[in-house]
């Protein structure tokens, strides 16, 4: 099967596979997990729209971390375009980050 005829839910999978790769620098814990993205948008034509918040909006990595997970995402078999969309509502808090994430981080 060509990466073009992928489907979108396998995509999708190896998309959030890569997201997981990207890690917060100030915290030992990828983004995924951190509930920084907010929703992973694998369209018909296989491109691809992540919603992402960052922790803050005085974020150290706020020029650097759209970009690099616009890359990462493009990388990935079959996605044939890659945007990310960097909001602010709802704002992030601690309560957004998976089980893993807060047990990581001793907040279990």
């Amino acid at each position: 099967m060509s990466d073009e005829h992928r489907p979108k839910e396998a995509i999708e999978k190896d998309v959030v596979e890569a997201l997981k790769s990207i890690y917060d620098p100030e915290i030992p814990v990828n983004i995924y997990e951190l509930g920084l993205i907010y929703n992973v948008d694998v369209r018909d034509d296989r491109s691809v729209e992540v919603r992402l918040t960052l922790t803050s909006p005085m974020c150290p990595v706020a020029g650097s971390l759209p970009p690099e997970v616009e890359a990462k995402v493009a990388q990935v078999s079959g996605v044939t375009a890659s945007t990310v969309d960097l909001v602010w509502d709802p704002p992030w808090e601690p309560s957004m980050m998976s089980e893993a994430a807060k047990l990581e981080l001793g907040m279990m």
